[in-house]
């Protein structure tokens, strides 16, 4: 394959810090075939990324009714233009795969599938069954690269032996593997793959370098990281650091709503320090792939290396899954002590604003609460159909968040923020409000409570 030495910005990660600085990466020439296994929030915009970088993609998914939609030229994620996806099918350069047997050689496979807890375990069941599709397909000269979050160790010792096993090639010898954790924010149309610095590693450094050159290819920055393990730990530390303040601003809010102190007004006050301190907010709980699971990674592989784990980090876990059951809690005493006599709309519940992703999310739960207990609950969300709720909440009606429905509720719950939101209208119309993301704070009215 010819090669043509190109400069690409780099961030090569010190001890103390990522340093900017300019180096020349081979960039191929030849178009690529990759393979990205599994195509959800982390795997589709890598899979179309890399179409758009001239390479053909497969992209392997077993959800039949994702991978018809996909064939379709439907994006089931916000951050993938159904257009852009359409015009990549049309164009030859992106294929949906349902099928295992359907999936053909590569020259890069991307593994971006989930890795769930299962009682409080890590659950890597996914993570093998792609690395045996993965190796009984890999060839000599090939690069595999994992994006799945996972504890320390598991791309050399539990991916690299699944690929050894069914392909019987030896990772660093004869192929490459790498690790890029995956920092996809769902909806940031600032920070997207390709504008957020892409830290890579590998197995040995031919791996970190062959990792490097494909991902130099798809985004602006890159940062090298020596060995998988640091890499891994990097990414888990990353949305650790978010669990556990998180949790200290739960744990106070609840310690200012005993003493009657507004906590909003002392972060507001916090705020004003330039350095040293980084706000972070109270909520209904922590959602989506990340933050509920990463910290328990980490726990559980630091209770595995040394006898026990994290007692920090178990108890930000603590705290935050109690928290949708606290703020159940607190909806029901509001609406009469819990009696089915009053209705609740809950206002958003996809785990963050701007987005349709329920993965863990904290408002769900709410919902599921309060309608075990016999409270009438409705739904608005801009981003949701009412397919979206399915077998996951029978009996909550997804409503539009108007005059009529706002006036009719006995208390209306700010539980995800979305813009789409009138908020003028929701202070107008609503007879009582829990805002439970502060986005009505300062509006002075004895109708509106915060969390």
């Amino acid at each position: 394959m010819s090669r043509a030495s190109v400069p690409v910005t780099v961030r090569t990660a010190t001890p103390a810090q990522a340093v900017r600085r300019k180096v020349c990466v081979d960039s191929p020439e030849a178009t690529l075939r990759v393979l990205v296994v599994g195509q959800g929030y982390v795997g589709l915009p890598v899979a179309v990324r890399a179409a758009e970088a001239g390479h053909v993609v497969s992209g392997y998914d077993s959800d039949r009714s994702r991978t018809a939609s996909l064939a379709r030229g439907c994006s089931p994620i916000g951050d993938v233009s159904s257009v852009i996806l359409g015009q990549l099918l049309q164009q030859g350069r992106y294929l949906p795969v349902l099928h295992a047997d359907d999936v053909g050689a590569f020259d890069v496979a991307v593994i971006a599938v989930p890795t769930p807890l299962a009682d409080g375990v890590p659950d890597l069941s996914h993570l093998v069954d792609a690395g045996r599709l993965v190796g009984r397909r890999l060839r000599p000269g090939n690069l595999v690269v994992l994006e799945s979050t996972s504890y320390p160790g598991t791309t050399r010792t539990v991916l690299g032996r699944c690929l050894e096993e069914a392909s019987g090639l030896r990772m660093g010898e004869d192929f490459c593997l790498g690790f890029s954790p995956e920092r996809i924010d769902p909806g940031n149309p600032l920070w997207t793959l390709r504008s957020t610095p892409k830290i890579v590693s590998g197995v040995d450094s031919r791996s970190l370098e062959r990792t490097a050159e494909f991902y130099s290819g798809l985004v602006d920055v890159i940062v090298p990281v020596a060995r998988c393990e640091e890499a891994e730990l990097a990414k888990i530390v990353e949305n650790t650091f978010r669990a556990v303040n998180i949790a200290l601003v739960n744990e106070l809010a609840q310690v200012c709503r005993d003493t009657g102190l507004d906590l909003l007004r002392a972060l507001d006050a916090a705020s004003t320090k330039p350095f040293g301190y980084m706000r972070f907010d109270p909520g209904p709980g922590v959602g989506g792939h990340c933050l509920p699971i990463d910290p328990v990674y980490l726990s559980w592989w630091a209770a595995r290396e040394r006898g026990h784990g994290s007692r920090m980090i178990d108890l930000a876990c603590d705290i935050n899954a109690a928290r949708p059951s606290q703020v159940a809690g607190l909806i029901a005493e509001r609406l009469d002590h819990g009696e089915s006599g009053g209705e609740v709309l809950l206002l958003g519940l996809a785990y963050k604003p701007g987005s349709n992703d329920l993965r863990q999310s904290p408002a769900v739960e709410v919902a599921r609460l309060l309608s075990e207990r016999g409270t009438r609950v409705s739904v608005a969300d801009p981003h949701l159909r009412s397919d979206d709720l399915g077998l996951r909440l029978p009996g909550v009606r997804l409503v539009e968040a108007n005059r009529e429905a706002l006036e009719k509720a006995s208390l209306v719950v700010v539980l995800t923020d979305h813009d789409e939101f009138d908020y003028d209208l929701i202070v107008e119309a609503s007879s009582a409000v829990l805002d439970c993301r502060g986005r009505l704070a300062g509006v002075g009215s004895a109708r509106i409570e915060q969390l």
